[in-house]
């Protein structure tokens, strides 16, 4: 039969995995770095997982295709695993780094915590946190103090601190307090520091998203830092 079904395009696609968990049929699943339709009959074709695609990879066709098959659904699905190393998302792969040792790269300045407020969690923040008040806002990936040895020194101080996980917390949620928070308070300038890995990507497009609905004009600022602790 000729229906609406989901369309994937993997030029456009980066693995992220975001529509993985949008799509509630497990229809969709990353294989070899991409995000892939496993069967037409766990596809129904409404299009949920569109708007959890950063890169507009996914869009709705009308083809021939199996019916949608609800019993199908809710049978045990077989999880098609992406391999460790060589496939699915970059954020997901397991590398050993080695830090360089005795070498001038290896030192890092220390000094005090440069935290300003508490909490930094961005799902626990209430928007009228009154350390939120006229801030210099940072927006960071939560794996970015462990990858950048001088997160406190360089991008913290003077920063008031919000987290998160583009893909493994709730982004719809964030989209919204986010915006709360840029609306209700006289929000200096927002800065983003990311990870490199294509998932994170999330971040910055939440960030966009909350600063337009908000409909203030904020200076805005994107950092990428890379798994090996270096400022891309």
């Amino acid at each position: 039969m000729k229906r609406n079904i989901v369309k994937i395009d993997e030029e456009k696609c980066n693995g992220c995995g975001l529509c993985v968990p949008a799509c509630a049929e497990g229809a969709i699943q990353i294989i070899n770095g991409k995000a892939k339709l496993i069967a037409d009959n766990l596809c129904d074709g409404l299009g949920a997982c569109l708007g959890d695609c950063p890169q507009d990879a996914i869009t709705i066709e009308q083809r021939e295709a199996d019916y949608f098959d609800e019993q199908a659904v809710t049978a045990p699905q077989l999880t098609v695993k992406a391999p460790v190393h060589g496939g699915g998302c970059p954020s997901a792969q397991a590398l050993k780094l080695s830090p360089p040792k005795n070498s001038v790269a290896a030192k890092t300045e220390t000094g005090p915590s440069q935290l300003g407020n508490w909490p930094v969690q961005l799902k626990l923040v209430p928007p009228s946190a009154p350390f939120l008040a006229g801030a210099d806002l940072l927006l960071a990936a939560d794996c970015v103090p462990f990858a950048y040895p001088d997160f406190h020194q360089k991008y913290l101080a003077g920063k008031t601190l919000l987290i998160g996980c583009p893909k493994l917390d709730d982004v719809e949620a964030y989209v919204k307090k986010l915006t709360v928070i840029l609306s209700q308070n006289n929000i200096q300038r927002l800065t983003v520091v990311r990870m490199e890995v294509p998932c994170c990507t999330g971040l910055v497009s939440l960030a966009q998203q909350a600063l337009a609905a908000s409909g203030k004009e904020i200076p805005f600022e994107t950092v990428i830092i890379g798994i090996k602790g270096e400022v891309k």
